[in-house]
């Protein structure tokens, strides 16, 4: 297993089935014969440098506006700038429900291309990776979200409600407010959804299998200040009281030291109790320690030391990134400044953050100025009870036994901070990896690469089907199928018609003592539900038995 099953899985399959009620007879996806498809969009996309700056993401929109076309997709460009369009594609539902937003962006960050050791706009194929940059940040979820459309278009199914695409640029970096800022502002009514999901999530593999699933339902709020120190200028060999660069290091060594309050929210409260329910004993004894009214100061410490990232979901950082002073070494400047890069905690005050770092500081000579442009709204988390929600869990569930679904509050900061202050409950999933390709070919890495098998084995559920007996269903009404293998985590899923059971019977021997049936189908009439009653561990064995049926009636019903 590899890097991008989690993402593509679930935002080439559960995307379509949350919106799909099917009908009449959906014809089966032959998935081994969308492998070269897949890829060639996948390597296209990588292939057209959308570095940002600048970006000129509208070749990126050319691309897929060719496609959608050829497709009979109905699609609308969207430009603040003609080099930085953002594309919106649309397959219309019948209205009983509200749209689901698929949103990925065409931009990426720039390259080092010495770093590379191979062209990094070239998706070169490699040791059974593609490298490239955009191949996980953020091309996988645009080839991916594009496959959704385009197999959803070919299938005929009927929808429940829109299906919306969205292409943005300016993710990276968007001074200008090219991208999901002019669309909300300007253009909202045709992106506006119940539910998007797009970035910000991933999950973990350990040893070939997926040990936890990360949906991102919140995320930190990006917040930066310059520290600017002023004093008299003069020449270096007369030393000077008011040296600037003397105050503003006393200041920036304070507020490097600052430790701001611990705060647990909803999110970050599960996720750590999940976690320490699946950790060896001395980190859960740790995890479980942060849920105490009065955390340790050791266990925080240790997290700070030993794992920055979770140390950071517990708190807002303060962390200073760039030094500018000084045009001479025998110079004293009149100005030196200092630039803090800082991740605040969804609830914090922040007037009330300034002032105490203007306590902290308590220098004359050291102003704390806040910088303004283009701040990202702060915004309410998404729902951990929301339809959607649930059904990422079961689907996760489902798709790999024994793993562990987390809902997580990203450091970083992503676009669904626009839409969830429009009210769009947004949901980040992302690739499955192992930490050593997180770490050093992730995004923003100086190389960036995604296995190659991973793209492969999305695909290839099928095969899988072949080899396996018995379909049961597991979860709620409408049909959604996760073929599974014996020998590692399930594969891929694909749509299914109503009457599941009847419908398999062709490709699965029909068996009647179902685990689950469609509620209000003949078949799930005094059933029991998965995931109603706590017999997760049965639905997890008859998930690693054979192919499994979702009903997603929490989505579509």
């Amino acid at each position: 297993m590899s890097t991008m099953i989690t993402k593509t899985r679930i935002a080439a399959g559960l995307c379509v089935l949350l919106v799909s009620q099917a009908a009449a007879q959906v014809p089966t996806v032959d998935w081994k014969k969308q492998e070269a498809e897949i890829l060639r969009h996948h390597r296209s996309l990588v292939q057209i440098d959308t570095s940002s700056p600048p970006g000129n993401e509208t070749k990126v929109v050319d691309y897929l506006k060719k496609i959608f076309e050829a497709e009979g997709i109905p699609v609308k460009t969207f430009a603040l700038q003609p080099s930085r369009a953002n594309l919106v594609a649309r397959l219309k539902g019948n209205g009983k429900k509200r749209p689901l937003l698929l949103m990925a962006h065409t931009d990426v960050v720039g390259v080092q291309r010495e770093k590379w050791p191979v062209d990094p706009f070239g998706a070169v194929l490699k040791d059974g990776y593609i490298w490239g940059r955009g191949s996980r940040d953020d091309k996988d979820k645009l080839a991916a979200n594009l496959m959704v459309m385009l197999l959803a278009k070919r299938s005929g199914a009927v929808l429940d409600r829109d299906l919306i695409f969205l292409a943005e640029s300016g993710e990276e970096a968007d001074p200008a407010g090219v991208g999901i800022r002019y669309m909300v502002e300007q253009h909202f009514d045709e992106i506006d959804a119940e539910f998007a999901l797009t970035e910000g999530g991933g999950a973990t593999l350990e040893n070939g299998r997926v040990t936890t699933i990360n949906i991102q339902t919140t995320e930190k709020v990006p917040r930066r200040f310059r520290l600017v120190a002023t004093g008299t200028s003069g020449h270096g060999s007369v030393p000077r009281l008011d040296n600037p660069l003397i105050h503003l290091s006393a200041a920036v060594a304070k507020l490097g030291s600052l430790t701001m309050p611990m705060r647990l929210n909803e999110t970050t409260r599960t996720y750590f109790e999940r976690l320490a329910a699946i950790s060896p004993p001395e980190k859960a004894a740790r995890y479980r320690g942060l849920l105490a009214a009065q955390p340790s100061a050791a266990i925080q410490n240790y997290l700070a030391e030993n794992e920055p990232e979770r140390s950071s979901m517990i708190r807002t950082s303060v962390v200073p990134t760039i030094l500018k002073a000084g045009v001479g070494p025998n110079v004293i400047p009149s100005q030196a400044e200092a630039t803090f890069d800082v991740r605040a905690l969804p609830d914090e005050d922040i007037p009330k953050f300034f002032e105490e770092l203007k306590r902290v500081v308590n220098d004359p000579a050291v102003k704390v100025e806040p910088i303004t442009a283009n701040l990202r709204p702060v915004s309410p988390s998404s729902r951990l009870d929301s339809e959607m929600y649930r059904a990422l869990e079961k689907v996760g569930a489902a798709m790999y036994p024994g793993s562990t679904v987390l809902p997580t509050m990203s450091t970083g900061a992503t676009d669904m901070a626009q839409l969830r202050a429009k009210g769009i409950q947004s949901y980040g999933i992302g690739p499955a990896s192992t930490e050593s390709d997180t770490i050093n070919y992730g995004a923003h890495s100086d190389v960036e690469r995604l296995a190659e098998s991973s793209l492969y084995r999305f695909v290839e559920f099928t095969q899988s089907r072949q080899q396996l007996g018995r379909s049961r269903p597991v979860a709620c009404d409408e049909p959604f199928r996760v073929v599974t293998g014996r020998t590692e985590p399930p594969i891929a899923v694909g749509i299914q018609p109503d009457r599941v059971g009847r419908a398999n019977d062709t490709a699965f021997p029909s068996r009647r003592d179902r685990l689950v049936g469609a509620r209000d189908g003949p078949e799930g009439r005094g059933h029991r539900r998965a995931g109603r009653d706590g017999d997760q561990k049965d639905v997890v064995r008859r998930a690693r038995d054979g192919p499994v049926d979702l009903h997603l009636h929490t989505i579509v019903g």
